[in-house]
């Protein structure tokens, strides 16, 4: 028998796909990770449980503490779903512009949900990131995750993720495309796939408003730059620490509209119901093949960070698509 002992046993593993309708104009072999498959149906449950592995194993989280974390939703879910496990208190805090399913997914996972405005510097006393490290002074036996300059983060990824798509393609991937927020996705499985073969791309994909694709180039960023965006889960109004931006071989940028037209048309034309930052990695490759022409040869593997289930009150409803103007 195959029985695993709890859910987060499940984590992992999961399927690479090949696209046939939306990349048929580019002669490469394009394929997605789905991380869906994992059971808090995002590629966060993989860093989320390495966060709490770690923190245990160096006495920062002891027995019956609170789990203090800022998260856009997915990083969040992962944490509640690890913390049911352990017996661990969750409180999370977010932003206004994420969308609703995502914080009742949180609250349906025992998490409290402390909504923070969207259009506000890292530093101010409102972002979600000051009330994280507020709250993580202030609550007895508490420990703040912060993804962004937490290192288990990335190395979750080097330990995972990476060798994962080595593996599945046999060692044959040479383009790596993802989203990137955090910093840890990218550079955990590029450093592992870069120290098998030096000759694999990394491209970032990377939102209008978001400052990551101008620091990757000048190493530095224009304040006037940033600006609020509609994209969820991806893009950066500071550097985090897991960023180790010499692994990243080039960063795109992709407009909001565009992200959310081609989520709409993977689940349309190749049936996979995937999140918004879907859609900015697949139309990102898309831009990027014309920037640098894929060859017959060439096996990209794009992540898909998490389900479409979190967004139909966003990206999949026509109405809310006519508002923004996108349809």
């Amino acid at each position: 028998m195959r029985i695993f002992n709890n859910i987060l046993e499940t984590i992992g593993n999961t399927p690479i796909v090949r696209l046939n309708k939306l990349t048929s104009h580019i002669p490469a072999t394009v394929c997605v990770k789905i991380e869906s498959f994992n059971p808090g149906n995002s590629i966060k449950d993989r860093m989320a449980v390495k966060m709490i592995l770690d923190a245990e194993i160096d006495g920062r989280l002891q027995p019956g503490g609170t789990i203090i974390e800022c998260t856009s939703g997915n990083t969040g879910m992962g944490l509640a779903m690890a913390a049911c496990i352990k017996g661990y208190k969750c409180i999370f805090t977010s932003t206004d512009k994420q969308s609703k399913e995502k914080f009742d997914i949180l609250r349906a996972l025992g998490a409290e949900v402390i909504v923070c405005p969207t259009n506000v510097e890292p530093e101010d006393e409102r972002s979600y990131y000051s009330v994280a490290r507020r709250l993580s002074k202030e609550i007895p036996n508490s420990v703040w995750m912060n993804q962004y300059d937490n290192l288990s983060n990335r190395q979750a990824h080097y330990e995972s993720t990476g060798p994962e798509i080595w593996n599945q393609t046999d060692g044959k991937i040479t383009h790596f495309v993802v989203g990137i927020g955090t910093g840890g996705t990218i550079t955990g499985t590029s450093k592992f796939l870069k120290e098998n073969n030096p000759a694999i791309k990394s491209w970032g994909i990377d939102s209008y408003g978001s400052i990551l694709k101008q620091y990757k180039e000048t190493g530095t960023f224009d304040p006037n730059d940033i600006h609020s965006y509609v994209t969820e889960g991806i893009g950066e109004d500071f550097i985090p620490e897991n960023y180790d931006f010499s692994l990243i071989d080039f960063i795109e940028k992709v407009t909001d509209k565009e992200a959310a037209l081609m989520q709409r048309r993977l689940a349309k034309e190749e049936g996979i119901f995937a999140g918004n930052s879907a859609g900015s990695a697949i139309q990102g490759l898309i831009q990027l093949h014309e920037k640098f022409p894929l060859q017959k040869e060439d096996l990209v593997v794009i992540i898909l960070h998490d389900h479409g289930s979190r967004y139909v009150g966003k990206f999949f409803n026509d109405d809310w698509m006519r508002e923004k103007g996108y349809l």
